[in-house]
């Protein structure tokens, strides 16, 4: 062999060499359901009153699953659900006609660009003043071919995100009556039952446990992951005598539905973000690695919210860059979409059963009440602004303005709220 072919080979190596590269860097990692190091940050609300275009944050390598908040209205104008995101879109004069739904179809390629980076993205209903509930099981039913129309797998001469197609939906429901919502997410899941799509569907309880809203459906319904909100109450990551991942974990292994359920540690991204149980970077580290050893079911990190964690020094990057290791399958999951589970209406909570070992205190079950008023027969010709309550404001002029809700339920108490 000549000097010159020699040349000539190397160089052929050297080009199948920068080739393999090239396409190695294109290669986009799918959602993998199965990880104990996933971080899913809501966006949505303007936290921080820095916001950017969900397309801004889809280019966070670090960032999972983004479950848009909020939904927070289930039947507003013309029977139509009613959806929130602050100083990117929401309700005003680019509403579809006879209703109070916004078109927000130029986030399409936005939602798409998330997903082409194998993020999934949900819608998230509720939040801690929305007015959500369902009055009865058909009530619930219709409610999800609404869902699935607008926002899923269907179709409908009304989609709010144009032609993109979520990935499925989040509840994160704080008030309102708890029934039905094991229709709701069964109806759902028998919607998606053949589409070649995977849908998800997680919720957000909050950490007592159980959760007042949600604990019936988490007990009678298959979720994929619970993103459980550790701040705002007595069980909070800030507490840790308190901390009460270990119930969580053995309900996930023994009572829900979905055997191989995740279940999420949910942190502010900044103090500012919750009324408290922000805790420093290295403290949220030191835990999760702690339920990463000693929990099955843990599934990783919730944060509350993208423009929180992003202006508080990119929190979540130094969290997820701490957390991710190897030690989780790769495996994507099962690309088939469950079977739903056999549904029982009940309107009051069932306690689950549990180990002696893991047995929660007493005082870690809200106290029973009286569910509140569905209001989901309103049809809303005058819909109040729930951010008008919301903790943290922009500097505007006050109103005397009252919006009615719930008294909280203690130790339970709201978390979710809405950004002006």
């Amino acid at each position: 062999m000549t000097f010159v072919q020699e040349m000539r080979g190397g160089y052929r190596c050297l080009s199948i060499l920068v080739a393999w590269f090239v396409l190695c860097s294109t290669l986009v990692s799918a959602f993998s359901s199965e990880r104990n190091d996933n971080l899913a940050v809501y966006w949505g609300q303007d936290s921080a009153n820095n916001q950017q275009r969900l397309s801004f944050y889809c280019e966070d390598d670090t960032i999972d699953a983004i479950p848009l908040a909020f939904l927070y209205i289930f039947f507003g104008a013309g029977g139509m659900p009613v959806i929130d995101f602050a100083n990117i879109c929401s309700t005003g004069g680019n509403n579809f006609p006879g209703t109070d739904l916004a078109d927000c179809s130029f986030m399409a390629s936005d939602i798409e660009q998330c997903q082409a980076k194998g993020k999934i993205v949900t819608l998230s209903l509720g939040g801690a003043t929305a007015k959500v509930g369902f009055s009865s099981s058909s009530q619930a039913s219709d409610f999800a071919h609404t869902i699935w129309n607008l926002f899923l797998g269907g179709s409908s001469s009304m989609r709010p995100f144009g032609s993109a197609v979520l990935d499925g939906v989040d509840l994160d429901i704080e008030n309102g009556s708890n029934a039905f919502y094991n229709t709701f997410v069964n109806t759902l899941r028998s919607l998606a039952q053949n589409a070649k799509k995977r849908y998800y569907v997680t919720a957000a309880p909050q950490c007592p446990f159980p959760d007042a809203e949600l604990g019936n459906a988490l007990n009678s319904a298959f979720f994929d992951a619970v993103y459980v909100q550790f701040y705002n109450n007595f069980c909070e990551t800030s507490a840790p005598s308190e901390f009460n991942m270990a119930t969580w974990d053995n309900w996930a292994k023994t009572v829900s539905p979905n055997r191989d359920i995740k279940v999420y540690l949910g942190a502010p991204g900044s103090p500012g973000s919750a009324g408290d149980g922000f805790v420093s970077s290295g403290t949220l580290i030191n835990v999760v690695k702690e339920a990463q050893q000693k929990y099955s079911s843990f599934g990783g990190v919730m944060l509350w919210d993208a423009d929180s964690a992003q202006t508080n020094g990119r929190y979540q990057v130094t969290v997820k860059n701490a957390i991710q290791n190897g030690a989780s399958s790769p495996n994507p999951g099962s690309t088939q979409n469950p079977t739903p589970t056999s549904t029982h209406p009940a309107t009051t909570q069932t306690k689950p059963h549990s180990s002696s070992e893991t047995q929660p205190p007493a005082t870690t079950q809200a106290p029973t009440h009286t569910a509140a008023p569905s209001s989901s027969a309103s049809s809303a010709t005058s819909i109040p602004d729930p951010r008008w309550t919301a903790r943290v404001k922009r500097p505007i002029a006050k109103r005397n303005l009252t919006v009615g809700h719930p008294t909280p339920r203690i130790p339970r108490r709201p978390s979710r709220l809405f950004k002006r």
